[in-house]
């Protein structure tokens, strides 16, 4: 089959990877991809924002599946255009997707259904003063997030009063989240361990691929600001088979039969990011696409047909013998522009990709080709995933930073403590 792969960062890069070790494909197009994309289909140029001509597209290129990557396009409703048009889609309906596009539709979700989450409020713009009020009672530290999409920058850990009242300013004021700060949560801080789980559903069943852990602090130790993600790896020791139980039966089934019993159904990645409390497993996020970078540790893990389990599931036919877990282990390491998640320079030429061994796998998320050249193009810039054939975190781990350190561009800077709470465990 002709496949249509929409997005242009590392997490697209992973699912290219993945999606073209396919026997049923014939052609992988991205768009608009990347110049790690480049060498596993074909990168086109398609307005994603214009449903039309990414519709005449599959039209021309005879595309039986169109696999959206990041949440915008989901969030814009581009899967029920294709669907009313007799296009197969992996990716969630606009109003399943508002369980990542507004926070305060997953927490009222969650709340109406028990599924357990942190204890919360929520206020528009118009209570700035009731959203103050409300902070003098709380413990610290306290979350306050934009309700709305804000690029994995939207969340603000506050440790006092004056922190909070500031955060809730920035949203409501000065509007540094722009209208998805036109609403926002403010949320017990939970603590704990967190961990990641796809599960990948066609809306009545689903599987869970492995487990993995995110690192979205800027700094060593998890320390400085949130970021996109700084690196991952899979799986994480601390999901084992009975969290792993509990995070089915207490979250994803009960969150997949709330949605289709609001008339959500939820087709595609159900990504949940959670945390592991004293009191059990607690959701943090639900998002409706796979995580960045959890995608570029997770996918090198999974053995078999990866477009067919896509497939099977954009056809409410989950064939959930597809895949299966390798037995292996993954860490990618995120090597960034200096100056990320604020303001950074990019353009600089990257050096060393060519020189890795087999085993290491670099993603490109922020990249950009001229002359032949591959340059720097955004704040994450290439996601460096060593996979190694036993589930042994430490071997990945150095095998990671030994293919980090062959990588150079100016400005280039990476946490080097990626996967280390894992190997504590």
């Amino acid at each position: 089959m002709n496949v249509l792969l929409i997005g242009s960062g590392g997490r697209e890069n992973a699912l290219a990877y993945k999606i073209a070790q396919s026997k049923l494909l014939d052609k992988l197009f991205i768009a608009p991809g990347n110049p790690g994309t480049k060498l596993l289909g074909e990168n086109v140029a398609i307005k994603l924002n214009d449903f039309y001509s990414v519709y005449d597209f599959c039209l021309i290129n005879k595309i039986e599946l169109v696999v959206v990557g990041p949440e915008q396009p989901l969030v814009e409703g581009i899967s029920d255009f294709l669907r009313q048009k007799g296009i197969k889609v992996f990716g969630p309906d606009k109003s399943a997707a508002e369980i990542e596009a507004s926070k305060s539709f997953a927490k009222s979700l969650m709340s109406n259904y028990n599924i357990p989450t942190a204890s919360y409020a929520e206020f528009n713009s118009s209570k700035l003063t009731e959203a103050k009020d409300y902070i003098k009672e709380q413990k610290f530290p306290c979350v306050i997030k934009a309700d709305g999409l804000a690029a994995g920058k939207g969340v603000l850990i506050c440790n006092n009063i004056m922190e909070s009242e500031k955060a809730v300013e920035e949203i409501f004021v000065e509007k540094v989240f722009g209208s998805s700060g036109d609403k926002l949560i403010i949320e017990e801080f939970m603590t704990g361990e967190e961990a990641s789980i796809f599960a990948i559903t066609d809306g009545d069943d689903y599987i869970c691929l492995p487990s993995a852990q995110d690192h979205k602090r800027i700094g060593n130790g998890d320390t400085g600001k949130n970021t996109g993600g700084m690196g991952a790896y899979s799986p994480a020791p601390i999901v084992t088979d009975e969290i792993l139980s509990e995070v089915e039966n207490k979250i994803i089934k009960p969150t997949l039969n709330a949605l289709k019993n609001e008339n959500r159904k939820f087709i595609g990645c159900l990504y949940c990011g959670l945390m592991l409390t004293a009191e059990g497993v607690k959701v943090v996020e639900f998002n409706c696409r796979f995580g960045d970078p959890e995608t570029q540790a997770v996918l090198p893990l999974l053995e078999g047909d990866f477009l067919k389990l896509l497939y099977s599931a954009a056809s409410g036919n989950l064939d959930k013998s597809s895949v299966k877990y390798s037995g292996g282990s993954a860490v990618c390491v995120v090597a960034a522009s200096k100056g990320y998640p604020d303001s950074y320079e990019k353009g600089f030429e990257i050096t060393g990709i060519q020189s890795m061994e087999n085993d290491v796998i670099v993603f490109h998320a922020g990249t950009k080709e001229i002359n032949r050249k591959i340059l720097t193009n955004g704040g994450r810039v290439l996601g460096v995933t060593a996979v190694v054939n036993d589930n042994n975190l430490k071997k990945a781990k150095e095998k990671a930073y030994i293919a980090l350190r062959k990588i150079n561009f100016k400005n280039i800077y990476y946490r080097s403590d990626i996967a280390d709470k894992a190997l504590k465990h």
